[in-house]
């Protein structure tokens, strides 16, 4: 007997159904979607086996699981998406001010007897501010890259 049972209303089946036939969501979204519509056990349902499932739609089996979960415990709208990080895998070096800091450096005359600002240069000049305790030319990069500003 499965400890989650999916059984689905005829509105979430009929949702289920409209969002697999538009085929405009993610991947995962439409995946979660058949594994839901499969795993359902209402009257009218297939009520496939978490391992039918995970054959048929080429998804490891703890996925299976983990959305039945996630059905039951939370929802329709929870067990469709991917769950929120709790924390993210790592710490931003630059929030919002940081990042104006940087532009504003960006934008700025470069040091003297320099024609312009180097990336590493920029980096070393946010730790010399005390903006950062450290901070890669990879990561000035990529901010300045985000920006629509111009360095010219």
């Amino acid at each position: 007997m499965k400890k989650y049972k999916v059984t689905l209303t005829t509105d979430e089946r009929q949702a289920l159904h409209d969002l697999i036939a538009a085929g405009k969501a993610a991947a995962l979204k439409l995946a979660h979607a058949r594994i839901l519509l499969k795993a359902d056990a209402a009257p009218e349902g297939p009520a496939w086996t978490d391992d039918r499932i995970a054959e048929a739609f080429e998804v490891n089996l703890t996925t299976v699981e983990r959305v039945r979960q996630r059905f039951v415990e939370q929802g329709l709208a929870a067990a469709l998406v991917r769950k929120p990080q709790v924390r993210p895998s790592r710490q931003r070096k630059l929030d919002g001010d940081g990042e104006a800091r940087l532009i504003a450096l960006a934008c700025s005359e470069p040091p003297q007897g320099r024609s312009a600002w180097t990336l590493q240069l920029l980096a070393d000049k946010l730790v010399e501010l005390h903006v950062v305790d450290s901070i890669s030319d990879e990561t000035v990069r990529q901010v300045l890259k985000k920006t629509n500003s111009s360095r010219g």
